[in-house]
């Protein structure tokens, strides 16, 4: 039996398509004496010059043992040991000089072939359990905000309440008209004619803004302090928040968080003192003002902001789901520099021409804010200190949203409501603030052309986009909502109809056969993948919250072990709902 030796990737020269190398190029069946004869020394010459070619071209080599065979069998063990066998032989009969240069070859041959063919050596990766504390409490015991100063804080929106009612917009029932198509932008005659304002009451509202700037109150110094998070909840927007305030602590946050909410009937006692553990500190608005005089749930955002003992607030709605640490947001130059981030919505503006007009930044009808940005509110950044005044005036703009404002500004087409209040507040004062560059992304359903929400950029990311938010404002995040099922008579958060139980949902077959919800290619892209933690927040509140319930959890359980292969350790004793203290999921070392 003979040898031959194939060099994929080169021809005989080391150019051209994979070819068998030449006949010429085969190791000779001589006898050991023969080895080191001239005629051998200069074959071998040759045949480690074409080969050291071929391998510095990149080329792969495979070596093959053959007799008869024209097309031979891949170079087996079995096959191996016999070559070595033979090679120890012709080894044994040579002289002490033959010995070593036979030696010295076949060490560089085995070095030659393991170079090329290392991925044949390399052990895959081993997959591990790695597990983990299956509580949101982090070791680094988040602090909870101050509380704030309810006294002061309700003797100040009492003097700006006064200052709103004694200088209100005309006219204060601004009818709302849609415009015929929602698909595309309004044309410029559209915007023009839509909403109907006389010349009187645009005085007059004119008037009534510039009343309202000249008495805006200055800034309390000993009121707000430190930075945080401000989320509102309450009602079917608490399912919301329990996953994004959980991914928070999940994605490394050490931020504190006040959770407010509208009133004492939408307050969880018990859910409160839990999150007190990971620095959330839930709060009242009618512990600082009427809210039942506010006619629309729009009006409460800015009431949050203003009332958060935070002198710098980083705002997000309760379906907002953070997808990375927002730990160095404050710190970044465009916070820093301006006081204020605004993110970017997907339309420009469809204001009415007098809005300009009303709120002080023309002389007259005007279309100077058709090619603006709107801003998307779901996330919004604002300094206290430096932009008390704006923050004030957004308040009147909402004070009026429902009945004048949230119409001006949207006309009735797409955005109605308070998202703009901020935006506009700043430009007639002529504040600095931070438009983030980068447009947003729609992240979509696996598989499908359905949209899950808002993809928003890291606004400390300024030479690309980045992704640090999702603003899942068409599925919402909630357990409930995903597996939920006979909960359509629950009065607090009511469901028809679960994704899991609805065949219509476009998330109904993910959750039933398992699969990812979101597209796993482009987390790879944006380099994220929040959707197992997304998953480990849903189990800590189906499983070990007050929200707990057992039909939730073993769905939850199920899914997050048949598609992202977690698992849950218990003891024999331990109960399905709560059981054990840890949570694993099985991944490898290269991860």
């Amino acid at each position: 039996m003979s040898a031959k030796l194939r060099l994929s990737g080169c021809g005989r020269n080391c150019k051209g398509p994979s070819v068998q190398a030449s006949n010429h190029d085969r190791l000779p069946p001589t006898p050991p004496t023969l080895l080191l004869s001239k005629a051998c020394f200069k074959y071998a010459a040759k045949f480690l010059r074409n080969l050291l070619a071929c391998l510095s071209n990149g080329a792969e080599m495979t070596i093959y043992m053959y007799g008869d065979d024209p097309d031979p069998p891949p170079l087996s063990i079995h096959l191996l040991r016999n070559t070595i066998r033979k090679i120890r032989r012709f080894y044994k009969g040579g002289s002490p000089r033959q010995q070593i240069l036979i030696l010295l070859g076949w060490l560089f041959l085995l070095y030659a072939i393991f170079r090329t063919h290392q991925y044949l050596f390399a052990k895959p990766p081993t997959p591990f359990l790695l597990c983990e504390t299956a509580t949101h409490e982090r070791p680094y015991r988040i602090p909870l905000p101050k509380q704030p100063d309810k006294e002061s804080l309700s003797r100040t929106w009492k003097t700006l309440q006064a200052i709103y009612k004694a200088h209100p917009p005309q006219p204060l029932d601004l009818t709302l008209k849609h415009f015929k198509s929602v698909a595309d932008f309004p044309a410029l005659e559209d915007i023009k004619n839509h909403t109907h304002i006389s010349g009187e009451d645009a005085r007059v509202s004119r008037e009534s803004h510039v009343a309202v700037t000249q008495k805006l109150l200055p800034y309390p110094d000993q009121l707000f302090s430190g930075q945080g998070i401000v989320m509102l909840a309450g009602g079917r927007y608490t399912g919301f928040g329990t996953t994004g305030l959980g991914m928070l602590r999940e994605v490394g946050s050490k931020l504190p968080v006040e959770l407010w909410v509208k009133d004492e009937k939408e307050e969880n006692e018990q859910w409160c003192k839990e999150l007190a553990k990971e620095g959330v500190a839930c709060r009242r608005l009618s512990d600082y003002m009427d809210t039942e005089m506010l006619e629309h749930g729009y009006q409460l955002k800015i009431s949050t902001i203003l009332f958060s003992s935070f002198e710098q607030v980083l705002f997000l709605d309760a379906d907002n789901v953070p997808v990375k640490s927002l730990d160095g947001i404050f710190q970044s130059k465009s916070f820093t520099n301006t006081g204020v981030i605004m993110w970017p919505d997907y339309w420009k503006h469809s204001g009415a021409p007098l809005l300009p007009y009303i709120v002080g930044l023309s002389d007259g009808p005007s279309e100077m804010l058709r090619e603006d940005q709107t801003a998307e509110s779901g996330q919004l950044m604002w300094d206290k200190k430096r932009h008390w005044k704006a923050l004030c005036l957004a308040a009147y703009y909402n004070y009026y949203g429902p009945q004048h404002y949230y119409t001006m500004i949207s006309q009735g087409w797409a955005g109605w409501g308070d998202k703009d209040t901020f935006l506009l507040a700043l430009q007639s004062l002529r504040e600095n603030f931070y438009m983030v560059p980068h447009q947003l992304k729609t992240l979509f359903v696996n598989g499908t052309h359905h949209g899950i929400g808002m993809l928003q950029a890291d606004p400390t990311k300024t030479a690309g986009y980045e992704p640090m938010f999702l603003h899942s404002n068409i599925i919402k995040w909630s357990i409930r909502r995903f597996f939920c099922s006979g909960c359509a008579d629950d009065e607090e958060d009511p469901v028809a109809l679960s994704a899991w139980e609805d065949p219509k949902s476009s998330i109904h077959p993910h959750l039933t056969k398992h699969h990812r919800i979101f597209p796993l290619e482009d987390m790879k892209s944006m380099q994220i993948d929040p959707e197992p933690l997304i998953w480990k927040s849903f189990e800590h509140v189906a499983c070990r919250s007050v929200w707990q319930h057992a039909e939730l959890c073993n769905r939850t359980r199920d899914h997050m072990e048949q598609t992202f292969a977690y698992e849950f350790p218990r003891s024999g004793v331990s109960p399905i709902v709560g059981g054990g203290d840890q949570i694993c999921r099985w991944t490898d070392r290269s991860v």
